[in-house]
């Protein structure tokens, strides 16, 4: 495999790299500062993951909505826009939290900051997709952006939490602003503008037919739409412990290590599964992903805060099978449809992590917060058995051969 090195030395992929992760921390923060808030003012779990789950509806409504929008115009174009609406309701945000307003109003310039940021994700897809011509460089890229996303995702609910509760949360959001800021200059400078490919639908009804039809094809496929139902029933466990991590600490001072547990171990099984050949990678991935909640049903036995902690790191090892499953979901999809797919594969991914935190949440209100986890796994585990059983092994073999195929191999095969 190619070494991150070589994959940053790739011509234009340093700076959008660094832009994206700069934005990330913003939108961590911005996600840890608003939750943090709720959790003032309410005391409640349940509240808490309600909030979490905000910042990710509008996510889900706003990838569904936009994919066709990523195949009709630049991403160059898209990123600068988003990044720039974004910036704007990062002030509003700003503005409501100074004076005290309604969590209704908060919620809401949430609600429509993560909307947007719904094309920004698809766009910084293709435009990463299009960066890398060796599919090997892409795949290892792949891993080094979900390795900077757990990497980030700490930094910025620590910097987050460090920043209400020493500054305020006028003070994080405030970064937030500058990051988008900073990443929609990037983008300007940096990134090439490519017209896009491909027929697209005339007006509003072209637009919904596009999205249509894009839909069947991720549901008809038979690779494209396994990996997404693998993606999504994986969530449930995923979600699980940062929904419940603050409330699993207490009074004991540990939600930072128990947050930041899963996201080390994360990074860890990265690095891990990079240093193997692609095939090999596709080849763990349901093995991975089967054993991914199995740490977390011990939760049930109620341990030791640090016992806790270390199966989360456990847990979040295994989620490294997701590395592969983006890499190769990405090249199995046709160049011209790949903003549609993308946002809509997001989509569900997000309203699954949605709706992850909310059963977390709710089955902690009901027993507590380490059995919810624990329950949360067990459901996880039957959900992954299940696309087991019935997974296209022959399928997913030829569909990575050929995704990964040199360009001399794949010119010799036709």
């Amino acid at each position: 495999m190619p070494t991150y090195g070589e994959v940053l030395r790739v011509p234009g992929y340093l700076p959008v790299f660094l832009a994206n992760a700069l934005s990330m921390w913003g939108d961590y923060i911005a996600r840890v500062t608003i939750a943090a808030v709720v959790f003032e003012r309410t005391r409640s779990p349940l509240a808490t993951a309600t909030a979490l789950v905000v910042s990710l509806v509008p996510t889900f409504f706003g990838r569904s909505l936009v994919g066709p929008v990523v195949d009709r115009f630049p991403y160059k174009h898209v990123l600068i826009w988003a990044h720039s609406a974004r910036a704007v309701c990062v002030l509003v945000l700003v503005v409501l939290v100074g004076t005290n307003s309604s969590l209704w109003l908060v919620l809401g310039a949430l609600f429509v900051l993560e909307m947007i940021g719904g094309a920004a994700t698809a766009s910084n897809m293709v435009l990463t997709t299009d960066l890398f011509e060796d599919r090997h460089l892409y795949a290892r890229a792949v891993g080094l952006s979900a390795m900077s996303e757990q990497f980030n995702q700490a930094v910025g609910l620590a910097v987050g939490g460090g920043l209400v509760a020493l500054l305020g949360p006028r003070t994080g959001l405030l970064i937030d602003f500058t990051t988008f800021v900073v990443a929609a200059v990037v983008v300007f400078v940096v990134v090439e503008l490519r017209p896009v490919d491909g027929a697209r639908g005339k007006g509003v009804r072209g637009f919904l037919r596009d999205l249509g039809t894009a839909a069947g094809d991720l549901a008809r496929h038979s690779v494209l739409a396994r990996l997404m139902a693998l993606s999504a029933v994986a969530t449930l466990a995923i979600a699980a412990p940062e929904a419940l991590a603050i409330p699993i600490a207490g009074q004991h001072g540990w939600g930072g290590v128990l947050m930041a547990s899963p996201i080390i171990g994360a990074v860890v099984g990265i690095v891990l599964i990079g240093r193997r050949d692609v095939h090999d990678q596709n080849a763990s991935m349901l093995q991975l992903a089967i054993a991914m909640p199995l740490p977390l049903l011990l939760l049930a036995l109620d341990p030791p805060v640090w016992v806790v902690a270390v199966l989360f790191f456990a847990s979040g090892m295994l989620q490294s099978f997701m590395v592969p499953l983006q890499s190769t979901f990405a090249l199995v999809t046709e160049p011209a449809l790949r903003g549609r797919i993308f946002s809509l594969a997001g989509a569900v991914a997000v309203g699954a992590a949605g709706a992850s935190f909310l059963v977390a949440g709710s089955l902690a209100q009901a027993t507590n917060p380490p059995v919810g986890v624990a329950l949360s796994a067990a459901v996880c585990l039957a959900l992954l058995i299940g696309v087991a059983l019935t997974w296209p092994h022959g399928h997913v073999r030829s569909a990575v051969d050929e995704a990964y195929a040199t360009p001399a191999t794949r010119s010799h095969a036709a």
